[in-house]
């Protein structure tokens, strides 16, 4: 019993901001969040004729997919209504997940509170890689003067260890997609930001 109590005594404060509970809470976000998601969360997609023509992302992005077998697209039609109720059919080219590419269609956990972003808050995404953490290289706290009794808050820089899919390795998907490009590139040495507030628990990300 002594050697717990002293034990207990010795263990740091969560709500402390220091080192340890920082990569911990970090830690703890980049497990809930830490998927490189490409905001396609909802399939079939289609690209009309036009879109192709002006280069549209979905125009550019679903032939680099395609190409790997990780969508497959067909010759379709839909339909449009606009706002006096006139519908027009127009052909689209229809692109939806083979086998292989619902392998990284994966489940999202619901935020534990809203974004106002529906590509962030959709029960699944389309991903290219995994982050964790490498190192955390500092913080900023953040003052709220306008509001009053908000709970402390802090913004932490971080490096980060990555684990792209084999398919992230294509040129052509690099091309279509040079955010992915430049985070697999970063990894190590890009810092990115993440902001966390104080909880009765500890430190907790903002966007968990």
């Amino acid at each position: 019993m002594t050697a717990l109590l002293m034990l207990g005594a010795c263990s740091p404060n969560a709500q402390e901001l220091n080192q340890a509970n920082v990569a911990k809470a970090m830690n703890d976000y980049l497990a809930v969040r830490g998927d490189l998601c490409l905001a396609k969360s909802a399939w079939p997609i289609d690209v009309a004729e036009a879109e192709g023509k002006s280069g549209s992302r979905n125009a550019l992005q679903m032939p680099a997919l395609e190409k790997l077998g990780l969508v497959a697209g067909a010759d379709a039609s839909a339909d449009k209504t606009d706002e006096n109720g006139v519908k027009t059919t127009f052909k689209v080219r229809r692109y939806d997940l083979t086998e292989a590419g619902r392998k990284y269609y994966l489940a999202r956990a619901p935020h534990k509170h809203p974004t106002g972003n529906r590509f962030a808050e959709a029960d699944h995404d389309f991903c290219a890689a995994k982050l964790t953490l490498d190192t955390v290289v500092g913080w900023e706290s953040v003052s709220r003067p306008d509001q009053p009794g908000a709970p402390a808050e802090t913004v932490v820089t971080y490096t980060y260890k990555i684990a792209p899919a084999p398919w992230t390795d294509d040129a052509g998907v690099r091309a279509a997609f040079p955010m992915v490009d430049t985070i697999i590139r970063g990894a190590g040495g890009l810092q990115l930001k993440e902001t966390f507030v104080l909880t009765g628990s500890g430190w907790e990300a903002k966007d968990l």
